[in-house]
């Protein structure tokens, strides 16, 4: 008894420190899961750390309580952009990912759509053609399991909201990812499967149990 006791206390403790970094991270005092349950351990005292999935949760209910019925209309009117963007980028087997996909967005947030081509240029082509305002480009290099990945973003917006599209080469169409934040795979939404969402469940929630 006293065993599980302590397992309550400690779980207790975790939930208090991921809500203190969901509130560092929703308001701006903080941007990075790592620093934000770090200082809100501190600020408690404690010593133990949450999952980054943990705050991504109390995350998603500070945004929510704050946001209000809003933030839900927000999200269709986002995934309704989104889809357009996609048939634009149709040729291209263009992904819905983020907290777009997610249903986790928040005051902020903008639309991220994947693509995959060997040739970064032609995609933004696409996009000046269409009516995105291309705002900046740039290439990221990240180190996946020991190994460099680049990746080319366009930033760009539609005139009500934020879009980032990330070019990805032809050779990385297959290949599988594990997002940081939620700890499951990155699989995002197809046009067709938005489109079908769209029509059937347009807030719907994709997160982890």
């Amino acid at each position: 008894m006293l065993r599980q006791t302590s397992r309550d206390k400690t779980a207790d403790l975790r939930r208090k420190i991921a809500q203190e970094a969901a509130y560092l991270l929703y308001f701006g005092l903080e941007t990075e899961y790592k620093q934000a349950k770090v200082n809100a351990a501190g600020t408690l005292g404690a010593h133990v750390l949450p999952s980054n999935l943990e705050i991504a949760l109390e995350l998603d209910k500070v945004a929510q309580e704050t946001e209000g019925p809003a933030r839900t209309v927000r999200l269709t009117q986002m995934r309704i952009e989104a889809l357009k963007i996609m048939q634009m980028l149709d040729t291209h087997s263009p992904l819905l990912i983020g907290s777009v996909w997610r249903g986790t967005i928040r005051r902020g947030s903008d639309i991220d759509v994947e693509v995959h081509h060997d040739c970064p240029e032609e995609i933004v082509k696409l996009l000046k053609k269409s009516d995105l305002k291309i705002l900046g480009t740039e290439q990221i290099t990240v180190t996946e399991n020991g190994k460099p990945q680049e990746s080319f973003h366009a930033h760009a917006t539609s005139g009500k909201f934020e879009v980032e599209v990330v070019v990805r080469s032809s050779e990385e169409v297959s290949r599988k990812r594990v997002c940081d934040i939620f700890g499951d795979q990155i699989k995002g939404l197809t046009l067709r499967e938005l489109t079908k969402l769209l029509r059937e469940d347009p807030t719907k929630k994709f997160v982890p149990p």
